[in-house]
């Protein structure tokens, strides 16, 4: 589903928008281009969000803090969740 936005731009901008689309551009269209540098943002927070819980759970490790894993997902999560719950009372 395809939805839309207006945005108000400077001429500076607007500019810069012109001069990566069109004939010889790799974008044909202002759209495609602006559509491109979201994905690309949005990519890099995903990407600074997964580096942040690898940190996280190598810290985890160092300090002893880790979980040995079944192989069934499921059963591993109950009872970590009642572990959790068993030590935050």
């Amino acid at each position: 589903m395809s939805s839309s936005i207006n945005l108000s731009l400077t001429d500076e901008l607007r500019e810069f928008i012109d001069r990566n689309t069109g004939d010889g551009s790799l974008y044909a269209t202002p759209s495609e281009f602006l559509r491109s540098l979201i994905r690309q943002k949005k990519e890099k927070l995903e990407a600074a969000e997964l580096r942040q819980a690898i940190i996280s759970g190598f810290r985890d490790a160092i300090s002893g803090d880790v979980y040995e894993f079944s192989g069934d997902l499921r059963k591993d999560m109950k009872a970590f969740q009642k572990k959790s719950t068993v030590n935050n009372d």
